[in-house]
C-alpha cells in the first residue's frame, strides 16, 4: 500500500513538473510583449523600449508554481473529496465546512476587531511598508467574517434573496452616510452604488435580447449612446426636463433597435454578432464625425441636472434648491443620493417589466425563439415581430440608462461608448446566467464593484513599489475572474430557470438539464 502511494506521488510530481514547464513556456510567450517590454518617452521626445525581464521572470515562475501546485496537490485533493471513506462509508467533510467553522469565525472576529481598533496605531508603529500588510490582513479578516455569515445563512438568503437584496439597496445610502458622513459617503454612493446599478440596468436590458430571445448582440452600447446623446442634445438645446426626455430617449433608442432589427432578421449566431458589432461602431463613428450636431470628439457639456419634478432643484442658485426648501446645510451628496434612488427605481422598473413580459405570450415566444427558431416558426409564431420586439424593448432600457448616465455625468463624449462597454455588459449577462435577473445583478456587483475597489487599494503601492497602479490591472483581474467563473459555473452564477408556463406548481430546472449557454 505504501509503495503504491509513493509511486502515485512520484507520478504526480513528474506530471506536475511537466505541466509547470508547459505553463512557464505559455506564460512567457503570452506576456513577453505585455510585461517584458514597454515603451517610454525620453527627454528627446522619442519612444524607447524599456525591458522588464525581472518582472516577466516573476510572472513566468508564478505561473509555473501555480500549475505545479494545482496538479500535485489541488487536483488529487479534489478527487479525494469525492471518494467514500472505507471505514465510515461517508464522504469527507467538505472544504467549505472546514473553512467556515466556528473556531475560524472566532479567530476572524478577534483579528478583525483588534485591527479595527488598533490597526492605525500598529501601522504607524511598523511603518508604511509593513503597515500595508496590516491593512491587507484587516480587509481579509473582515471579508472572511462576512463570507462566514453568508455561508452559514445561505438557505435563508437563498429563500428571501430578492427581498433581502431590495432592503439592502434601499438602506445602502443611509448606512454609508451613517458610517462616513455626507461628504465621505459621496465616493461609496456614486462610484459604487450608482455605477453598479447603471450596469445592472444595462445588463438587464441586454438580457432581454441575449438571455430571453437568444440573439447575440455585440453592439448594445449603441443604444446606450443614443439615449445619452438624445438627452444631452435636447436638454442643452431646448432646456427640456429630464422627466420628458427620459421616455423620449427610450423611444429614440427603441426606434434604432427596430432599425437594427430589420437587416438582421435572417441572421443568427456569429453573423448576427458581427452585424451588431458593426452597428455599434457605426454609431460611435457618427458621433465622432458629425461635429455640427454632436460636437465630435469634444463631446457635449453643460447637460442640465435632474430635478424632483421641478419641485426641488439641486442647483445652488435656484430658489427651490433642496437646502433652501428644507433649511439644511448645503452638500453635493444630496444630488448623488437622489440619483442613486432614481437609478434604483429605473432598475426596479426594468426588472418588473422583464418579469411581466416573460409571462406574456411575447415572452414565451422569445424563449421559444431562443431554444429553436425552426420549431418556433413551425408553431406559427411570427419570428419577425418576435425579434423586433426583443431588439426594441432591450434598446429602450439601454436608452433609459443612457439618459440617466448623461444627467449624472453632465458631460458625454464618444469615448464613453466604445466596444469594450458592450463586451463588459455581455460578460455580465453571461457570468450571471442568461435569463436570470438575480444572477446578473450579482455579476454586475462583483465585476464592476471589484474593479472600483481596486482604486481604493493604494496600500499595494507600499508592497509593489510607488509605480504600481492597481486600477490598471482591473481588466486583467476581470478576465481572470471570467475564466474562473466559467470553469466553476459554466452556465453563470445562477444556472437554473423556472418555467413561465407550468401546471399547478413551478419548479426550477437545474443548469445540468438546460442547453449549454442558456441556463
Amino acid at each position: 500500500m505504501a509503495e503504491t502511494k509513493n509511486s502515485a506521488g512520484s507520478a504526480n510530481i513528474a506530471a506536475g513538473l511537466r505541466e509547470a514547464v508547459y505553463a512557464a513556456v505559455i506564460a512567457f510567450f503570452m506576456f513577453v510583449l505585455f510585461i517584458g517590454v514597454k515603451t517610454e518617452q525620453n527627454i528627446h521626445n522619442e519612444l524607447v523600449l524599456v525591458t522588464r525581464w525581472g518582472l516577466l521572470a516573476t510572472v513566468v515562475v508564478l505561473a509555473a508554481v501555480v500549475r505545479f501546485l494545482q496538479v500535485v496537490y489541488l487536483m488529487p485533493f479534489l478527487a479525494s473529496q469525492k471518494t467514500v471513506d472505507a471505514k465510515t462509508g461517508l464522504l469527507p467533510t467538505s472544504v467549505a465546512l472546514r473553512v467556515f467553522s466556528k473556531r475560524n469565525l472566532i479567530i476572524g472576529v478577534v483579528v478583525a476587531g483588534a485591527l479595527l481598533l488598533f490597526g492605525n496605531a500598529i501601522q504607524e508603529a511598523v511603518g508604511p511598508y509593513w503597515g500595508a500588510y496590516v491593512g491587507l490582513l484587516r480587509a481579509a479578516a473582515i471579508i472572511f467574517v462576512i463570507a462566514w455569515g453568508i455561508f452559514s445563512f445561505r438557505n435563508f438568503i437563498s429563500t428571501y434573496s430578492y427581498s433581502l437584496g431590495f432592503i439592502l439597496l434601499v438602506l445602502y445610502p443611509v448606512v454609508m452616510v451613517s458610517l462616513f458622513g455626507f461628504q465621505g459617503s459621496l465616493k461609496w454612493v456614486d462610484n459604487f452604488g450608482i455605477q453598479i446599478l447603471i450596469y445592472v440596468m444595462l445588463a438587464w436590458g441586454l438580457n432581454i435580447v441575449v438571455g430571453l430571445a437568444g440573439l447575440l448582440d455585440l453592439g448594445y452600447v449603441a443604444f446606450y449612446a443614443v439615449g445619452a446623446y438624445s438627452y444631452a442634445l435636447l436638454g442643452t438645446q431646448f432646456g427640456w426636463s429630464f422627466w420628458i426626455l427620459l421616455p423620449a430617449a427610450g423611444a429614440m433608442a427603441a426606434m434604432w433597435g427596430i432599425i437594427l432589427g430589420f437587416p438582421v432578421l435572417r441572421l443568427r449566431g456569429d453573423y448576427l454578432a458581427i452585424v451588431t458589432l458593426a452597428f455599434g461602431e457605426i454609431i460611435r463613428l457618427v458621433l465622432i464625425n458629425w461635429r455640427e450636431v454632436t460636437n465630435g470628439a469634444a463631446g457635449i457639456s453643460g447637460i442640465p441636472k435632474v430635478s424632483f419634478f421641478g419641485l426641488i432643484s439641486f442647483n445652488v442658485s435656484d430658489p427651490n434648491y433642496i437646502s433652501k426648501v428644507f433649511g439644511i446645510a448645503q452638500s453635493g451628496s444630496y444630488y448623488k443620493i437622489f440619483l442613486y434612488y432614481l437609478i434604483l427605481a429605473l432598475c426596479m422598473l426594468t426588472g418588473y417589466v422583464t418579469i411581466r413580459l416573460r409571462r406574456l405570450p411575447v415572452g414565451r415566444a422569445w424563449e421559444a425563439l431562443r431554444e429553436d427558431e425552426i420549431a418556433c416558426r413551425s408553431l406559427g409564431i411570427n419570428t419577425t415581430t418576435t425579434k423586433l420586439t426583443a431588439f426594441a424593448i432591450g434598446a429602450m432600457f439601454g436608452g433609459f440608462a443612457g439618459s440617466f448616465f448623461a444627467a449624472r455625468q453632465g458631460f458625454v463624449s464618444p469615448e464613453s461608448f466604445i466596444f469594450l462597454e458592450s463586451a463588459i455588459i455581455l460578460a455580465i449577462v453571461v457570468l450571471g446566467g442568461m435569463g436570470s435577473l438575480g444572477g446578473i445583478a450579482v455579476a454586475a456587483a462583483v465585476m464592476v464593484g471589484g474593479t472600483e475597489i481596486l482604486r481604493e487599494m493604494q496600500f499595494l503601492k507600499q508592497i509593489f513599489g510607488p509605480d504600481f497602479t492597481p486600477e490598471l490591472y482591473r481588466m486583467l483581474l476581470f478576465g481572470a475572474a471570467m475564466v474562473i467563473v466559467m470553469v466553476w459555473k459554466p452556465r453563470g452564477f445562477v444556472g437554473s430557470r423556472e418555467p413561465t408556463a407550468f401546471l399547478k406548481e413551478s419548479k426550477a430546472v437545474s443548469g445540468s438539464f438546460t442547453k449549454e449557454g442558456h441556463g
